[in-house]
């Protein structure tokens, strides 16, 4: 009985070599098809013939961000899309469109808000063969898509300030204002002076919820200076920066005024020119008199009178209206 059951176990088996003989070259095309199908699935940056590049990595708001490329040159005709996610625990979403032309070249573009990632997707697909129905039943789906690496692109904010030339007579606060987009609430700003050749933070503030912001501070001792605001990004988007126009405090001091039609110590005479002791030639400098505003230029030496600072040559007094010897404002 065990002779019987051994023998025809070995005629089962020589049946089954027997079929996988016959079947042999069928099984062999599935299996090769079925490798080209894991190789259309490769992922991103595994050769698969997608190119895409950024035209440039980092984008101001309101800007597009621009991705050219090329698809094989079989894909002509076909769609691609550009996705962008924030993170890469986030899921993709598609942002633009286009058709791979006849030589297999692309073009995408699309205004985004954020900084993120992005990468390019091919909208072909890889048709599967009724060999593989069963692999694609097992869970080993042929058709496949074809993406590139990721790239990140950074959307720098945008800054909008109204550039004013701030004065005050004496001490004084001055104020301000402007708007950071996209308009989020909680975004921290910093209001700059230029002081001696390097900036320095004199306010700071954070964005209501349309991202508008206000600076108040105090003004900074005597003379004329630039601002500038400052956001210095954050995991939104990246930084920026905006000027905000210059910071004129005016101080008071003793005036006089002269008539320069001889020579002057510095060897020029400027229409409206004011004398100085000590102020290098060519120093601009602005007068306040009464409501009259003059910008004259420092062209001579003097007044060599105790208590006195200026002298004004007679276009300067004529501007502003000035005789004799008085108190002015000036921004030095």
């Amino acid at each position: 009985m065990r002779r019987r059951q051994s023998l025809r176990a070995v005629r089962l088996a020589h049946a089954a070599v027997g079929a996988s003989v016959i079947a042999g070259p069928s099984v062999a095309a599935a299996l090769a098809e079925a490798a080209t199908d894991r190789a259309a699935a490769a992922p991103p940056g595994s050769g698969s013939g997608l190119e895409a590049e950024l035209a440039s990595r980092r984008v101001p708001y309101g800007r597009e961000v621009v991705v050219r490329g090329r698809a094989g040159a079989s894909e002509a005709g076909q769609t691609v899309s550009l996705q962008f996610t924030a993170s890469a625990s986030q899921p993709w979403r598609s942002v633009a469109g286009a058709v791979v032309g006849p030589r297999g070249g692309f073009r995408l573009r699309a205004p985004l808000r954020r900084s993120g990632l992005v990468r390019v997707l091919g909208g072909w697909q890889a048709q599967p063969s009724s060999t593989l129905t069963a692999a694609a039943a097992a869970g080993d789906p042929p058709a496949t898509t074809d993406a590139t690496a990721p790239a990140r692109v950074i959307v720098a904010a945008a800054l909008h300030v109204r550039a004013r030339a701030l004065e005050a007579l004496g001490p004084g606060r001055f104020r301000v204002t402007g708007r950071l987009l996209p308009a989020l609430a909680g975004r921290r700003v910093r209001l700059q002076l230029l002081v001696g050749g390097g900036w320095e933070t004199v306010a700071r503030a954070v964005t209501g919820r349309r991202g508008r912001f206000a600076f108040a501070f105090a003004a900074p001792g005597s003379g004329s200076r630039r601002l500038r605001v400052v956001f210095s990004g954050d995991r939104l988007n990246g930084a920026t920066r905006h000027p905000a126009g210059t910071v004129t405090a005016f101080v008071q001091s003793v005036a006089s005024w002269y008539s320069d039609g001889g020579a002057t110590a510095c060897g020029f005479h400027a229409y409206y020119g004011v004398a100085n002791v000590s102020l290098p030639c060519g120093t601009r400098v602005t007068f306040d008199y009464h409501g009259r505003t003059v910008t004259a230029t420092v062209d001579d030496r003097g007044p060599f009178v105790a208590g006195r600072r200026w002298d004004l040559n007679q276009n300067t007094a004529a501007a502003l209206g000035f005789g004799g010897v008085d108190a002015v404002w000036t921004s030095r």
